[in-house]
């Protein structure tokens, strides 16, 4: 409506009553249609398996996260929300800040490497539920793909806490797969034919829930009490008398120790 855009139309489908992001998908020509998509952003999902190796070095590489999930077998009750900058879809809340919650004394980095690859998971799951809500479609299996769908154990996580299969393709990195198949289809190209009879059946591997959906809801569940104690941590209020707090503080210390 204003600036150096204004008058200029914007292309969009209808908007998400459900925290989700609209976007257009494909347009596989010319004259062809324009197909829409609901996208789902999430701020920190592989990135948090970097986090456990760059910043706690508790691995040394990515792939020793899903050997330390396996040895644990579960979070120990242990929940993790990797807001590391805020929450995206479908909350879409500045405020919140990482959180790791639920420790015991007998925590240990194994469960943290579980909880890790939960929060990718369920955060995922929060998306899923968000499109069903939107489009009225339930989804029967989720198609995943990319680096991260070399770890089965997030793989069977990520099954569980759907409670639907989730099937990964052999070859796993679709995205350049889909872009090299567009180039090759393009108009005065034609070396690629997107026609479904022409394409040769993909080989995947499918993972099946392995959890009874009670306790999968309950997961879910204290996960989503997780996530709301994450939100509200970081405010532009400043602290009043902080400092001199701190201050009384160190001088009460002093004479107690005294």
């Amino acid at each position: 409506k204003s600036g150096a855009l204004t008058g200029v139309p914007i292309s969009g489908s209808v908007f998400s009553d459900h925290g989700l992001l609209t976007t257009i998908a494909y347009k596989l020509g010319r004259d062809k249609p324009v197909c829409y998509a609901l996208e789902g952003s999430v701020a920190i999902a592989g990135a948090v398996v970097r986090w456990l190796r760059d910043n706690l070095g508790i691995v040394k590489t990515s792939q020793e996260v899903e050997k330390l999930a396996a040895e644990a077998g579960t979070s120990y009750g242990c929940y993790f929300v990797p807001a590391f900058s805020g929450l995206y879809a479908p909350y879409w809340e500045p405020s919140a800040r990482g959180i790791i919650c639920g420790l015991t004394q007998f925590t240990n980095k194994n469960h943290i490497a579980f909880a890790a690859l939960e929060a990718v998971c369920f955060q995922t799951r929060e998306i899923l539920d968000a499109m069903n809500k939107d489009c009225g479609i339930p989804l029967s299996q989720l198609q995943v793909d990319g680096g991260m769908t070399n770890n089965k154990v997030l793989m069977q996580l990520q099954s569980d806490i759907l409670c639907i299969p989730v099937v990964k393709p052999s070859m796993p990195e679709t995205t350049a797969l889909g872009a090299a198949m567009a180039a090759g289809a393009a108009e005065g190209v034609g070396i690629w034919s997107l026609n479904p009879g022409d394409l040769t059946a993909v080989t995947c591997e499918r993972f099946e829930p392995q959890i009874n959906p009670e306790e999968s809801e309950y997961r879910y569940a204290r996960w989503k009490k997780a996530v709301m104690k994450s939100m509200g941590w970081e405010t532009s209020e400043a602290p009043s008398n902080g400092k001199l707090n701190i201050i009384a503080d160190q001088i009460l210390l002093i004479s107690q120790l005294s």
